[in-house]
C-alpha cells in the first residue's frame, strides 16, 4: 500500500462515487428544470465495476472514506446491493471503510432501514428550505413533508450521524438560517450550511449571492450562542498557500480532511457546521477524489479534466494499470479551484453530472 499523494503533498483518503446522474428533483442550483440528457444505462458503471474501482483505491492507496452521491443515488435500483459490496472493504491497516451517502431524502422512509442493514453507517440529507412553498420553488417538487419524514426514518434506522446539508443563497433562503439551526437542535441532527458555489446549471451565479460563513455564524450565534473563540474563527484569513513538495497540515476527523468548520453550541446541544467553499476554501487540505457515474475520475469538484477509468476497466485492465491511471490523475491535481479569481473557469458539467 502506498499513499495517494499529489504534487503539493496532499494525501488523498476520501472517495466520492456518483452512482447516477438522474434525480427526481430539479434544484435550481444543480440542474435545469427541463432538457437534461440522461446517460444511457450502458454508460453507467455497474455495481461490480464500482466495487472493483473502489477496491483498487482502498487496497492500493488506503482510501478509508467513501461517500455515495448522484444525481440522487436512491434513484439507482437496488442500491443496498452496492452498499453491501462496499461496506466490507477494509483498508490495509484493517479498519472497514467509512461508508456514507448523500441524498435528497425523498425516498428514505422506504429505504433507510434497508440501507442501514446493508452496511451504510451515516447519511447526509440535502434540504434548502423548511417552508413548503419555498421548497417547491427551489426543487420544483411539493415534497418537503416526505424529506422531513425521511430524516426521521434515517434516525429510526440507527444511521449516525444524520446531517442536514443546506445551500444558503442570498434572497432565497438566507432568512431561514436560524430556523434550520433550531430544527437541528430539536431533532438531534447536525446542520451544515454550504456557501453557494458557481455550479448552477443556468450559469447565473454571482458572488453577491453568496451568504458568507461569517454571516451564517453571526446569525446563529445571536440566537443560539456558539463557542467560536476556541476554534480561532477568522474568515478573513487567507487560504493557506501550498508550496510544491510541502505537505500541508491535514486535520483528519470522521469526514477525513473535513471541509466543514464546526462550532459547538455553548449549552451543549450539539453543533453546527459551515462549508465556506467560496470565502475560505479548504483546497490546501483537500483529500478527495471523485468518480463520476460513467467512470471518469475527477480530482476536484471544479476540475476541467477527467481521466477515463471505464474504458480501461472494460478492456480488461488489471488492478495495477487502473492504479497507475488514478495515481497519474492525482499527481496532476491543481492547487485549488480559484473561485473569484479572474482566471477561474467554470467546469462544463453541472453539479448533478459531476456528483456532489
Amino acid at each position: 500500500m502506498r499513499p495517494l499523494i499529489d504534487s503539493f503533498g496532499r494525501v488523498h483518503r476520501d472517495l466520492r462515487i456518483s452512482v447516477t446522474d438522474r434525480c427526481n428533483y430539479r434544484c435550481t442550483y444543480c440542474m435545469p428544470e427541463e432538457g437534461m440528457q440522461w446517460l444511457p444505462r450502458t454508460e453507467l458503471l455497474t455495481y461490480e465495476e464500482l466495487a472493483r474501482l473502489a477496491g483498487v483505491m482502498v487496497g492500493q492507496f488506503g482510501i478509508d472514506s467513501i461517500r455515495l452521491t448522484g444525481g440522487e443515488p436512491t434513484m439507482r435500483a437496488h442500491l443496498p446491493v452496492l452498499i453491501e459490496k462496499l461496506s466490507v472493504l477494509r483498508t490495509p491497516a484493517g479498519p472497514l471503510v467509512d461508508l456514507a451517502l448523500t441524498t435528497n431524502g425523498s425516498t428514505l422512509r422506504a429505504q433507510a432501514h434497508d440501507l442501514a442493514a446493508a452496511g451504510l453507517r451515516r447519511i447526509n440529507v440535502s434540504c434548502d428550505s423548511l417552508r413548503a412553498d419555498r421548497f417547491f420553488e427551489i426543487t420544483k417538487r411539493d415534497e418537503l413533508a416526505k424529506v422531513l419524514d425521511g430524516i426521521d426514518a434515517a434516525l429510526e434506522a440507527g444511521l449516525d450521524p444524520v446531517k442536514l446539508n443546506v445551500v444558503v443563497m442570498r434572497g432565497v433562503n438566507d432568512d431561514e438560517i436560524v430556523d434550520f439551526a433550531r430544527y437541528g437542535r430539536d431533532h438531534g441532527v447536525t446542520v451544515r450550511f454550504i456557501e453557494f458555489m458557481p455550479l448552477d446549471a443556468q450559469g447565473d451565479w454571482t458572488n453577491d449571492q453568496v451568504v458568507t460563513q461569517a454571516e451564517i455564524i453571526e446569525a446563529i450565534d445571536a440566537v443560539f450562542p456558539l463557542d467560536t473563540g476556541s476554534r480561532g474563527f477568522d474568515v478573513t484569513a487567507p487560504e493557506p498557500s501550498i508550496v510544491a513538495g510541502e505537505r500541508p497540515d491535514l486535520d483528519h476527523d470522521v469526514e477525513g480532511s473535513a471541509p466543514a468548520e464546526r462550532f459547538a453550541y455553548r449549552d451543549g446541544r450539539g453543533e453546527v457546521g459551515v462549508i465556506p467553499s467560496v470565502t475560505h476554501a479548504f483546497c490546501s487540505t483537500c483529500d478527495r477524489v471523485r468518480l463520476t457515474a460513467e467512470g471518469e475520475l475527477r480530482t476536484c469538484l471544479f476540475a476541467l479534466d477527467e481521466y477515463d477509468l471505464r474504458g480501461p476497466l472494460r478492456a480488461g485492465a488489471g488492478d495495477d494499470e487502473l492504479a497507475a491511471i488514478i495515481e497519474r490523475a492525482v499527481g496532476n491535481k491543481w492547487a485549488g479551484h480559484q473561485i473569484n479569481q479572474v482566471h477561474f473557469i467554470r467546469p462544463r458539467k453541472s453539479m448533478s453530472q459531476i456528483g456532489g
